[in-house]
């Protein structure tokens, strides 16, 4: 079975938890492992928080105050995409499913929710958008399913 949504939500804090809710109560309906739910709801998190602190450029107009999250479940896989109409990711880093480590320092507030992504999905993609410009933050998890699943794959 596949089971898939899609927002388009406000860059705005607030859209976060909202983002994060529906991934894992979604997850959780379909039976999907908790550990497994909860390392993608935080990697979810990462990449929405990405797009509102740098998904916007002032030369777009309205489409720049909005970002867009993708959840697909299906079979043994999940895949979550975030588009914003940021400036992107520097030329080259979309043919790595990693970015150049840069690590932050240890007192630093931000710069660790990329690396988090990476370090919770299975395989992640940093690109831009074609055609429109703008970051896209895709990552994949293989499932693991509890026993009593009620949507699991077969």
């Amino acid at each position: 079975m596949s089971i898939w949504w899609s927002l388009q939500l406000r860059r705005e804090a607030a859209s976060v938890p909202l983002a994060r809710r529906l991934l894992l109560g979604t997850m959780e309906t379909a039976g999907v492992d908790p550990d497994v739910s909860y390392d993608l709801s935080v990697a979810l998190s990462e990449a929405c928080a990405n797009a509102v602190e740098h998904g916007g450029d002032g030369a777009r107009g309205a489409s720049s105050e909005a970002y867009r999250v993708t959840a697909y479940l299906d079979g043994e896989k999940c895949r979550i995409e975030v588009a914003d109409a940021g400036p992107g990711f520097p030329a080259g880093a979309g043919a790595r499913s990693r970015l150049p480590a840069r690590p932050a320092p240890a007192d630093a507030e931000h710069g660790r929710g990329l690396c988090l992504i990476q370090e919770l999905a299975d395989h992640v993609h940093f690109g831009t958008e074609p055609g429109r410009g703008g970051a896209v933050v895709s990552f994949d998890k293989i499932l693991k399913w509890r026993k009593d699943a009620p949507l699991m794959a077969v």
